[in-house]
């Protein structure tokens, strides 16, 4: 499959925050830095076949692409190769095994919710991150009590970017989809959010692939840190 190419900019539709009443989130560089655990279990592979470290740096912008972006960074293959599939299943084995040693939540993230939560602002996560990963980061980074709902890549029979997982979180809030803000540091982040009629933020703090740089992904708004994130949320009702 080819990588996604931008949505057209929706001029016609309000892109007003002031008209949400919840805000869901991606998780892996949106809310958490889980680059460099992610980064330590596509190394694993590389070690245990003889191959040098690939750097942080290199493999950083391909994070939020999961399983498919780290492999193919450190091996350069995709889906389509005939082991991708076994590779798929060790890197993620590795990954289980030592899912939080150095994650953290972005710096100005806890502020982020902080404040939501003392403004009585629900809020939510929905990631491509399979459940058996996702319940556990979510309770390591002591989110799983404070978060109204947590999707993961297959709690729907799709993942990102089909907009079924952010249409189920926005019925676990009760609400319509186009009163929820959603925020991802991925391309497939805002075509869910744009095919699921919900406001769009671009996380640029976050990891953000390769390729095409957020400006150009038409989110309706861009933030560049979880400081200017908070101001932008500080506009629900």
């Amino acid at each position: 499959m080819s990588d996604p190419t931008p949505l057209p900019q929706r001029e016609d539709e309000d892109a007003s925050i002031g008209l949400c009443q919840a805000v869901l989130f991606d998780l892996d560089g949106t809310l958490a830095d889980t680059a460099p655990d992610l980064a330590a279990a596509v190394n694993k592979m590389r070690h245990e076949r003889g191959l040098e470290m690939v750097p942080l740096d290199d493999l950083r912008p391909l994070a939020s692409a999961g399983a498919r972006g780290l492999i193919g960074g450190a091996f350069g293959i995709g889906p389509e190769h005939p082991e991708f599939a076994a590779m798929r299943e060790e890197f993620l084995a590795n990954y289980e095994a030592d899912l939080c040693i150095e994650t953290t939540l972005f710096q100005g993230i806890d502020a982020v919710l902080d404040e939501l939560d003392a403004r009585g602002v629900r809020w939510g996560i929905v990631t491509n991150k399979v459940a058996r990963l996702t319940d556990p980061l979510v309770a390591l980074l002591g989110l799983d009590l404070r978060a109204g709902c947590v999707v993961s890549g297959d709690t729907t029979p799709h993942s990102k970017p089909h907009p079924a997982p952010l249409l189920h979180a926005a019925r676990m809030l009760d609400l319509a989809p186009e009163r929820v803000v959603y925020v991802g540091d991925d391309l497939r982040d805002i075509q869910a959010g744009f095919a699921a009629g919900m406001v769009t933020v671009a996380a640029a703090y976050g990891y953000c692939g390769n390729d095409i740089p957020p400006t150009r992904w038409h989110a309706q708004h861009v933030v560049q840190s979880p400081a200017e994130l908070q101001k932008l949320l500080r506009e629900i009702s």
